[in-house]
């Protein structure tokens, strides 16, 4: 068993930036980014365009190798695997990984994200891959000159259907409520496009299928009239949970689920646990906002290592 001072899992722009304030203040941490979510939901996206420092933009998985060249650069060290336990106990925090490597750490940064939400309908799951999917940048290519549907009304559904349009025939956008929750800027370029249609007041209510996508219903959830959408193509952007399962029963969550940190700080209620990012914020939800965090848990770690 390794022993470390600082462990960061997670990685995305909490763990990245976490990563490089706790290097530069050389305590060498070690991110363990996970084999599959190695940087985050950045991952999903293409174009950045509210991060500062680039006026031109820049792509997700671009922004996210820079975070992570960068905390490299400075004595990180970043392992492509995933936690399989963690037991939380102040001094020497244990964690073991799926592929058998065991640490025990002074102090863990949590910046584990949040997981995409579900509808929970009968064939969601054994659809997915095949015409469902939570990843428009990933399987959007697979839809050409094709009618897709994108559930949901807040900024990733707005920015999910305006990216299928790059291949679709067709975007219908069903959503539950008569409002739009994404911001007006997003609104305003979905509805300025000439491919997307919208569907309000709405939900799925099946969804159509053996080996692949047919068709979903949906339901006018004011009048009960349900209705056949014949689309191959079904993208689901309803939000997304925060990944606490590794935890849950160690430390204390909000009554929302997010984890629970002291005030503006990122500590715990376990001594030498902070936690940054889409974890601990289910409002802001930001790039910038999540890199933030992870600069401030970094801070919190590093003065908490100092004073042991």
């Amino acid at each position: 068993m390794t022993a470390q001072r600082l462990v960061i899992v997670g990685s995305g722009p909490a763990g990245y930036t976490a990563a490089v304030y706790a290097a530069r203040a050389s305590l060498e941490p070690i991110v363990i980014a996970g084999s599959v979510t190695a940087g985050g939901e950045l991952m999903n996206t293409t174009d950045v365009e509210n991060f500062p420092g680039f006026p031109a933009g820049i792509q997700g998985p671009e922004l996210m190798e820079n975070m992570r060249q960068q905390a490299e650069r400075f004595g990180a060290t970043v392992i492509y695997d995933d936690v399989q336990e963690l037991v939380l106990q102040p001094g020497a925090h244990k964690i073991t990984t799926a592929l058998g490597e065991s640490y025990t750490a002074e102090a863990v940064i949590l910046a584990t994200g949040s997981a995409y939400r579900k509808l929970g309908l009968p064939n969601e799951d054994k659809l997915s891959g095949h015409g469902v999917s939570w990843c428009a940048t990933c399987d959007g290519f697979f839809f050409k000159d094709k009618h897709i549907a994108v559930v949901g009304g807040g900024d990733s559904a707005m920015e999910e259907a305006t990216f299928l349009t790059k291949f679709a025939s067709k975007v219908s956008v069903i959503h539950r409520r008569q409002e739009l929750r994404a911001s007006q800027a997003m609104q305003d370029r979905a509805k300025a496009d000439p491919k997307i249609e919208f569907i309000l007041d709405s939900e799925i209510s099946e969804i159509h299928g053996d080996d692949a996508l047919t068709g979903v219903t949906v339901r006018n959830i004011v009048t009960g009239e349900e209705s056949p959408l014949d689309v191959t193509g079904l993208f689901i952007a309803i939000g997304s949970d925060p990944r606490t399962e590794l935890f849950a029963d160690q430390l204390e969550l909000r009554p929302d689920g997010y984890l629970k940190v002291d005030g503006r700080a990122s500590l715990t209620n376990v001594e030498g646990v902070f936690a940054a990012g889409d974890l601990i914020d289910p409002v802001y939800r930001q790039a910038i906002t999540a890199a933030g965090s992870g600069c401030s848990a970094a801070i919190d770690a590093e003065h908490y290592l100092s004073n042991r």
